[in-house]
Protein backbone atom coordinates (compact mmCIF):
# COMPACT_ATOMS: atom_id res chain seq x y z
CA UNK A 1 0.00 0.00 0.00
CA UNK A 2 1.53 3.66 -0.61
CA UNK A 3 1.70 5.75 1.82
CA UNK A 4 0.27 8.89 0.65
CA UNK A 5 -1.83 11.20 2.57
CA UNK A 6 -2.92 12.74 -1.00
CA UNK A 7 -4.66 12.10 -4.54
CA UNK A 8 -3.57 13.33 -7.21
CA UNK A 9 -6.19 16.99 -8.76
CA UNK A 10 -7.57 16.49 -11.91
CA UNK A 11 -5.30 19.95 -12.11
CA UNK A 12 -2.04 18.05 -12.68
CA UNK A 13 -3.06 16.00 -15.36
CA UNK A 14 -4.98 18.61 -17.12
CA UNK A 15 -1.18 20.34 -16.90
CA UNK A 16 0.58 17.74 -18.45
CA UNK A 17 -1.48 16.24 -20.98
CA UNK A 18 -0.60 18.64 -23.70
CA UNK A 19 3.05 18.46 -22.96
CA UNK A 20 4.04 15.17 -23.51
CA UNK A 21 7.31 15.58 -24.60
CA UNK A 22 8.28 17.59 -21.55
CA UNK A 23 6.51 15.02 -19.01
CA UNK A 24 8.80 12.81 -20.92
CA UNK A 25 12.13 14.60 -20.80
CA UNK A 26 11.45 15.08 -16.90
CA UNK A 27 10.24 11.45 -16.83
CA UNK A 28 13.71 10.34 -17.65
CA UNK A 29 15.98 12.98 -15.21
CA UNK A 30 13.50 11.34 -12.46
CA UNK A 31 14.65 7.73 -13.44
CA UNK A 32 18.42 8.76 -13.60
CA UNK A 33 17.93 11.01 -10.09
CA UNK A 34 16.29 8.10 -8.42
CA UNK A 35 19.51 5.68 -9.46
CA UNK A 36 21.58 8.63 -8.15
CA UNK A 37 19.80 8.66 -4.82
CA UNK A 38 19.90 4.69 -4.23
CA UNK A 39 23.34 4.94 -5.18
CA UNK A 40 24.19 7.95 -2.87
CA UNK A 41 22.67 5.79 -0.19
CA UNK A 42 24.50 2.21 -1.15
CA UNK A 43 27.44 4.56 -0.37
CA UNK A 44 26.24 6.56 2.89
CA UNK A 45 25.39 2.84 4.52
CA UNK A 46 27.57 0.70 2.91
CA UNK A 47 28.00 -1.69 6.47
CA UNK A 48 24.14 -2.57 6.23
CA UNK A 49 23.89 -5.58 3.57
CA UNK A 50 20.64 -5.92 2.89
CA UNK A 51 20.89 -2.43 2.15
CA UNK A 52 23.55 -2.43 -0.23
CA UNK A 53 22.14 -5.04 -1.94
CA UNK A 54 18.36 -3.41 -1.85
CA UNK A 55 19.86 -0.12 -3.22
CA UNK A 56 21.74 -1.98 -6.36
CA UNK A 57 19.26 -3.66 -7.73
CA UNK A 58 16.97 -0.49 -7.74
CA UNK A 59 19.90 1.31 -8.76
CA UNK A 60 19.93 -1.51 -12.04
CA UNK A 61 15.92 -0.82 -12.23
CA UNK A 62 15.74 2.95 -12.35
CA UNK A 63 18.70 3.08 -14.82
CA UNK A 64 16.59 0.68 -17.12
CA UNK A 65 13.82 2.00 -16.52
CA UNK A 66 15.97 5.65 -17.72
CA UNK A 67 17.10 3.75 -21.12
CA UNK A 68 13.80 2.77 -21.60
CA UNK A 69 12.34 6.12 -21.46
CA UNK A 70 14.88 7.97 -23.38
CA UNK A 71 13.96 4.72 -26.22
CA UNK A 72 10.31 5.87 -25.66
CA UNK A 73 11.57 9.50 -26.57
CA UNK A 74 13.98 8.45 -29.29
CA UNK A 75 11.23 6.64 -31.05
CA UNK A 76 8.22 9.74 -30.82
CA UNK A 77 11.48 12.40 -31.91
CA UNK A 78 11.68 14.16 -28.54
CA UNK A 79 15.45 15.46 -28.00
CA UNK A 80 16.61 14.77 -24.31
CA UNK A 81 18.12 17.70 -22.89
CA UNK A 82 18.08 19.59 -19.66
CA UNK A 83 15.23 20.90 -18.31
CA UNK A 84 14.21 23.31 -15.43
CA UNK A 85 13.06 20.47 -12.56
CA UNK A 86 9.93 20.58 -10.62
CA UNK A 87 10.40 22.16 -6.83
CA UNK A 88 9.17 18.77 -5.17
CA UNK A 89 12.09 17.00 -4.74
CA UNK A 90 14.31 20.18 -3.24
CA UNK A 91 11.34 21.02 -1.09
CA UNK A 92 10.89 17.18 0.20
CA UNK A 93 15.03 16.92 0.55
CA UNK A 94 14.70 19.82 2.96
CA UNK A 95 12.42 17.85 5.39
CA UNK A 96 15.51 15.28 5.97
CA UNK A 97 17.19 15.23 9.25
CA UNK A 98 20.76 16.52 9.65
CA UNK A 99 21.59 14.17 12.31
CA UNK A 100 21.83 10.40 12.33
CA UNK A 101 20.04 7.95 12.28
CA UNK A 102 17.15 10.49 12.06
CA UNK A 103 18.91 11.51 8.53
CA UNK A 104 18.58 7.70 7.49
CA UNK A 105 15.08 7.23 8.55
CA UNK A 106 14.26 10.35 6.80
CA UNK A 107 16.32 9.95 3.85
CA UNK A 108 14.39 6.15 3.31
CA UNK A 109 11.17 7.64 4.08
CA UNK A 110 11.41 10.52 1.37
CA UNK A 111 12.99 8.31 -1.08
CA UNK A 112 10.03 6.33 -0.16
CA UNK A 113 7.50 8.72 -0.83
CA UNK A 114 9.35 9.89 -4.21
CA UNK A 115 8.11 6.59 -5.44
CA UNK A 116 4.86 6.25 -4.22
CA UNK A 117 3.64 9.44 -5.79
CA UNK A 118 5.35 8.60 -8.84
CA UNK A 119 3.62 4.89 -8.57
CA UNK A 120 0.19 6.90 -8.28
CA UNK A 121 0.50 8.85 -11.36
CA UNK A 122 1.96 6.33 -13.78
CA UNK A 123 -1.44 4.74 -13.06
CA UNK A 124 -3.26 8.12 -13.43
CA UNK A 125 -1.19 7.68 -17.34
CA UNK A 126 -1.93 4.64 -17.78
CA UNK A 127 -5.68 4.81 -17.04
CA UNK A 128 -6.17 8.60 -18.58
CA UNK A 129 -4.20 7.78 -21.79
CA UNK A 130 -5.50 4.27 -22.68
CA UNK A 131 -7.93 5.58 -25.73
CA UNK A 132 -5.58 8.50 -26.58
CA UNK A 133 -2.33 7.01 -26.64
CA UNK A 134 -2.24 3.27 -25.71
CA UNK A 135 1.73 3.23 -26.04
CA UNK A 136 2.28 4.99 -23.62
CA UNK A 137 -0.53 4.09 -21.83
CA UNK A 138 1.02 0.65 -21.34
CA UNK A 139 4.47 1.57 -20.89
CA UNK A 140 3.31 3.83 -17.90
CA UNK A 141 1.44 0.10 -16.61
CA UNK A 142 4.89 -1.62 -17.20
CA UNK A 143 6.71 0.60 -14.83
CA UNK A 144 3.18 0.77 -12.06
CA UNK A 145 4.30 -2.54 -10.07
CA UNK A 146 8.36 -1.61 -10.03
CA UNK A 147 7.69 1.81 -8.58
CA UNK A 148 5.35 0.52 -5.16
CA UNK A 149 8.11 -2.31 -4.67
CA UNK A 150 10.42 0.55 -4.38
CA UNK A 151 8.62 2.48 -2.16
CA UNK A 152 7.96 -0.50 0.20
CA UNK A 153 11.65 -1.53 -0.10
CA UNK A 154 12.68 2.18 0.86
CA UNK A 155 9.88 1.66 3.99
CA UNK A 156 11.03 -1.24 4.93
CA UNK A 157 14.45 -0.53 5.13
CA UNK A 158 14.27 2.80 7.09
CA UNK A 159 13.27 0.30 9.98
CA UNK A 160 17.10 -0.78 9.82
CA UNK A 161 17.45 2.69 11.53
CA UNK A 162 14.39 3.32 13.72
CA UNK A 163 11.95 1.11 15.38
CA UNK A 164 8.90 0.21 13.14
CA UNK A 165 6.44 2.99 15.65
CA UNK A 166 8.92 5.50 14.98
CA UNK A 167 9.07 4.77 11.66
CA UNK A 168 5.55 4.76 10.76
CA UNK A 169 5.27 8.39 12.90
CA UNK A 170 7.85 9.73 11.06
CA UNK A 171 6.28 8.51 7.36
CA UNK A 172 3.03 10.05 8.37
CA UNK A 173 4.91 13.19 9.04
CA UNK A 174 6.59 13.60 6.31
CA UNK A 175 3.49 12.13 3.70
CA UNK A 176 1.31 14.77 5.34
CA UNK A 177 4.33 17.45 4.44
CA UNK A 178 4.31 15.73 0.98
CA UNK A 179 0.56 16.36 0.48
CA UNK A 180 1.38 19.78 1.14
CA UNK A 181 3.63 20.20 -1.21
CA UNK A 182 2.08 18.37 -4.42
CA UNK A 183 -1.25 20.54 -3.31
CA UNK A 184 0.46 23.73 -4.20
CA UNK A 185 2.20 22.16 -7.40
CA UNK A 186 4.54 23.78 -9.58
CA UNK A 187 4.27 25.77 -12.66
CA UNK A 188 5.54 23.55 -14.94
CA UNK A 189 4.55 20.07 -16.63
CA UNK A 190 6.46 17.99 -14.32
CA UNK A 191 5.80 14.35 -12.99
CA UNK A 192 6.05 16.24 -9.67
CA UNK A 193 4.45 19.32 -10.15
Amino acid sequence: MLSLHSVTSDRWFAQVEPHVDQLLIDHAHCEKKAAGAAMNLLFAYVEDHELTREMSEIVREELEHFHLVLDLCERRGIRFKKIRPSNYGQQLHELIDKQEPRRAVDRMLVAGLIEARSCERFGILRDRLAARDPELAEFYSSLFESEARHHSTYVRLAKHFAPEEIVKERLAELAAAEASIIAVGDDVPRMHS
